[in-house]
């Protein structure tokens, strides 16, 4: 008989947990859907929401938010990375979406230990940007894939890029799920009856619920348009393709540059014949040629002959072999008059890609380990001059990073180029994601960017992040452009990475406050119960106070 109750009781625990697990997982779910090429950004903010409900609708311990959590992130990342393991399996994929969602599962954590501040959600929020930073910056260099931001270059929150950046945007999406959350507990828990409804427990909750997008509101005319330029160049993106998908595009390297050599020459059959207007620079992806065209002979002249029939200079993605056998990710402005020019050295680099770190013991778990590049950074500032126009480049994986294009501003880029390959990741949404990176830097920084892909997709993107032309996947193709040249800056990159700073500042000193505030009552009730022990056997009684 006494059995049974513990049984009934043990029974219902197990199915609460249960359900609390289940929406942790539909909470990451609805931020995978909340990218694109899913149209619908507003689901962001209700999976945070979800998140922060199912860890704060009932007390619970620090290690219980950080599981449910961790079940988010695992929603969230396992969906959004697949791209990782298309030509490599399931194994790194798979590892790299568990090893990330830990920092989900560190801001599911601190949602339990932040709930009790006032004006809780704000500093929810901080804490989901103190996470984010945290995942964009450690291990290896961090992996930013998956910010909130990136979600949103068609939303409403994407304008307040060009004031606080990537790390406001996502604060704000932060903000306005954790505000849903407190209305949602808010109501669900009002007194009865409703006549006993306070105005104050309503304040908090609507108003950072609204925070985000009254501020999104209020900045959106900062954001340029292409309207009323000044001053324009006409811009080409080269898309040429590649003889095959997988990690042995390249083993055809002469056929890639072939590709892009044969697709700059049609587009200057075009131009002479008056079809699309004359360029001022093309832009070829990363891994446009992959022979070392500083030393082949062969490949040098290819790209002189494609420079000088299209009339202009081109940035040519290739792959540099240095004198100690190691690579260079390199992007180099190519003149048919003056011959290689300039160059931006990728300076950030992919782990387990571009290199491995820890060689001897990753490949004890998969063959692939050792065919991971020996490619080493570059420097410099990510600027490179061509036809008299600066432009900021990041390659492929720098996009993702916000220092990759403020270094580029601070040195004067007025036009921004993402060139990139996505063979690698065969028809994944891989390629959509990085666009949206794209967009959103394009906000960020009031610039153009122009995106050139080798298998797809490559894009023009206005300053308002607005994607005015676009190839399809696997097509060879070249857009032509005009686009605004600039040399103001925005909020966003004058104030570089301060916004982050003071949002991750601000996590760190609340989750500080409630460590001081626990043990000091845990020291006052210690107290209090010491004294209270002593005078017990002179009163007889406790006070209620003492309990």
């Amino acid at each position: 008989m006494t059995g049974r109750p513990l049984a009934k009781v043990t029974v219902r625990a197990v199915r609460v947990v249960a359900l609390r697990a289940l929406l942790a997982v539909v909470a990451g779910v609805l931020l995978f859907a909340s990218f694109p090429p899913r149209p619908l950004w507003f689901l962001a903010p209700v999976g945070i929401a979800l998140l922060v409900g199912v860890s704060t609708a009932v007390p619970l311990r620090r290690r219980a938010g950080f599981g449910y959590g961790y079940l988010a992130g695992l929603g969230f990342l396992v969906p959004l990375l697949p791209w990782i393991g298309v030509y490599v399996g399931p194994l790194p994929w798979l590892a790299l979406a568990a090893a990330e969602a830990v920092f989900v599962g560190l801001f599911g954590a601190l949602v339990v230990h932040l709930r009790s501040l006032p004006v809780a959600p704000l500093w929810i929020a901080a804490a989901w940007s103190l996470t984010e930073w945290l995942r964009s910056s450690v291990p290896f260099g961090g992996f930013p894939w998956g910010r909130l931001a990136f979600g949103q270059p068609d939303g409403g929150f994407v304008s307040l890029a060009v004031v606080g950046g990537a790390p406001l945007v996502s604060f704000a999406v932060a903000a306005t799920g954790a505000g849903l959350a407190a209305l949602a507990l808010t109501a669900y828990r009002r007194p009865r009856p409703a006549r006993a409804w306070t105005v104050r427990a309503w304040t908090v909750p609507v108003a950072v619920t609204l925070l985000g997008p009254l501020l999104a509101a209020a900045v959106w005319p900062l954001v340029r348009t292409t309207t009323d330029e000044s001053s324009t160049v006409t811009v080409a993106a080269i898309q040429g393709s590649v003889p095959r998908l997988g990690l042995d595009f390249n083993a055809q390297r002469k056929a890639v540059l072939d590709n892009h050599v044969a697709r700059t020459l049609a587009l200057a059959e075009d131009v002479a014949a008056g079809r699309v207007p004359a360029p001022d620079v093309v832009i070829w992806p990363e891994n446009a040629s992959d022979i070392d065209p500083l030393r082949n002979a062969d490949a040098a002249r290819d790209i002189s002959a494609a420079s000088a029939a299209i009339d202009a200079p081109i940035l040519v993605g290739a792959v540099l072999v240095n004198d100690d056998r190691t690579t260079t990710n390199s992007v180099i402005v190519w003149d048919a008059q003056t011959g290689p020019g300039e160059r931006h050295d990728k300076k950030i680099i992919q782990p387990f890609g571009e290199y491995l770190p820890w060689r001897s013991f990753f490949r004890l778990f998969s063959e692939y380990a050792d065919r991971a590049g020996h490619f080493v950074p570059g420097d410099g500032d990510g600027t490179v001059t061509a036809g008299g126009i600066d432009i900021g480049v990041a390659t492929c994986y720098e996009v993702a990073f916000d220092r990759a294009f403020r270094d580029s501003i601070d040195a004067g880029a007025q036009l921004l180029a993402v060139p990139t390959n996505n063979a690698t990741f065969g028809d994944t949404e891989m390629t959509y994601q990085q666009l949206a990176m794209s967009r959103v830097r394009a906000v960020e920084h009031g610039r153009a960017v122009i995106v050139a892909a080798t298998s797809g997709v490559s894009a023009i993107v206005d300053p308002a992040g607005r994607v005015q032309q676009s190839t399809p996947l696997f097509v060879p193709d070249a857009l032509v452009g005009q686009v605004p040249v600039r040399a103001d800056v925005t909020l966003a990159s004058r104030l570089g990475v301060a916004p982050e700073l003071v949002l991750c500042a601000a996590a760190v000193a609340a989750a500080g406050f409630v460590l001081v505030r626990g043990r000091r009552e845990k020291a006052g009730a210690a107290a209090r119960t010491s004294t209270g022990a002593a005078g017990a056997p002179a009163g007889g009684r406790f006070d209620k106070e003492d309990l």
